[in-house]
């Protein structure tokens, strides 16, 4: 019964406006600023972004929409480049954390400076995230970014991504996105 209500009350506030206008910002933000803002001063995370940066320094807009294009057919048949960041110790790193939330996160994944993922929990549809508010909002304000709470039909559930920049020693060096299961956080609080 309680999650029928949940999902009532949750849908409702969608309905309103309410949910992506604050209803649920204050836990997002805190979630940000408590628990994913830990995640990304790993040494673990820090150390994979610094060689991935050096390794995309230099990458041309166009070979960056080729990864992309690649990455997006590799998602259907599979690949080596899909699999290289799936199989990685980062990604292996981000399932942990995503398992340890219990369902509160659907997904974890880090971009690098590029925008380019280096790291995910779950293999996400591009490659190249660094064209889309989620990558370019923290980049330019160095702030977090939350995006409207949507209804995902693959897990029936009402979710909002969090992002925020990463930082080495002052410099932007990429970003963490963390997709939240809005009715997990709403009986966690």
């Amino acid at each position: 019964m309680k999650h029928s209500v949940t999902n009532i009350a949750i849908a409702c506030m969608l309905a309103s406006g309410a949910a992506a206008s604050g209803d649920y910002d204050a836990a997002l933000k805190d979630l940000a600023n408590n628990t994913i803002a830990e995640w990304v001063t790993d040494p673990l995370v820090l150390e994979v972004l610094r060689i991935q940066n050096v390794a995309h320094e230099n990458l041309t807009e166009g070979e960056i929409i080729a990864l992309d294009a690649t990455w997006r057919e590799q998602v259907i048949s599979g690949g080596t480049l899909v699999d290289s960041i799936l199989s990685n110790g980062l990604s292996s790193h981000l399932r942990e954390i995503q398992a340890q939330g219990a369902g509160r996160y659907t997904e974890i994944f880090i971009t690098d400076a590029r925008g380019l993922n280096v790291g995910q929990s779950d293999v996400t549809s591009d490659y190249w995230q660094g064209d889309e508010d989620k990558w370019q909002v923290p980049h330019a304000t160095s702030g977090i970014h939350i995006s409207p709470a949507e209804f995902d039909e693959s897990s029936q559930a009402y979710q909002s991504q969090i992002s925020l920049p990463i930082m080495d020693d002052g410099a932007f060096v990429g970003v963490i996105t963390v997709g939240v299961d809005l009715e997990m956080l709403a009986s966690a609080n």
